[in-house]
């Protein structure tokens, strides 16, 4: 098969609508997300994939805010840092900062909106043509290792993966990012408390708009909550 019927061949699904999978397979995959996030031992593997979601954001958000960005690290703590350069205030380091909690939030939205509209490849290939992009952007070893793994995998089911497989995982997927968005926000107001979160996405946004730090995480946590209920609407009852 040549480069240009490959590209054929991606397009189509990506253009294309599956059939929605029934509710018992929706629920299915929820209950899988939310194993993912509550079950610690799960939760420590599955939240690379929100500092993925994160540090992804934070990059774009300084793009758009007329930054330039540096270059994005990814942690086997699960913690990362994503590195742009410019005014060190004003609206575009604001974005910037604001965006990493609520960006897997938001990718997850979009993402319950085109699955609304039956196009569960889209989202898979989508999610592998952000995570190649992502990885050009990566300057250390384990976040090289960890974007690659998530690349190959969700290519692996969008390429090989039967139709009922690729729904799955794309529903599986986009709950756990909707479910998985608030936690670490909750973990970062726990760490705040406790006086280890002083460069935080939060602390930061008080220091450039001095509206305290607390009022930014509720706005985190409002955030990500209205997507987690519109999103979970979208999947629950696809048009």
């Amino acid at each position: 098969m040549s480069a240009t019927d490959v590209l054929s061949s991606i397009w189509d699904d990506v253009v294309g609508t599956q059939a929605a999978p029934d509710q018992r397979r929706v629920l299915a995959a929820a209950l899988v997300a939310l194993a993912l996030v509550l079950v610690p031992v799960a939760w420590r593997t599955s939240r690379h994939v929100v500092t993925i979601a994160h540090e992804g954001a934070h990059g774009v958000a300084a793009l758009l805010g007329g930054r330039r960005l540096s270059g994005i690290r990814l942690h086997s703590d699960t913690s990362g840092i994503t590195v742009s350069r410019g005014k060190p205030t004003g609206p575009g380091m604001v974005a910037t900062a604001f965006a990493g909690y609520v960006g897997p939030a938001l990718l997850g939205l979009g993402a319950a909106f085109l699955l609304s509209r039956q196009h569960a490849l889209a989202v898979l290939w989508l999610a592998v043509l952000l995570l190649a992009l992502l990885l050009l952007q990566i300057r250390n070893f384990y976040g090289l290792y960890a974007v690659l793994v998530a690349g190959v995998a969700v290519f692996a089911v969008s390429w090989w993966g039967s139709g009922a497989v690729q729904s799955f995982v794309a529903y599986a997927g986009t709950w756990f990012l909707l479910v998985a968005a608030p936690r670490p926000v909750l973990e970062l107001q726990q760490a705040r408390r406790s006086g280890q979160a002083r460069d935080s996405d939060a602390d930061t946004l008080a220091r450039l708009t001095r509206v305290p730090g607390i009022v930014w995480v509720l706005v985190f946590v409002a955030a990500t909550l209205a997507c987690l209920v519109q999103g979970g609407r979208w999947l629950w009852a696809p048009a």
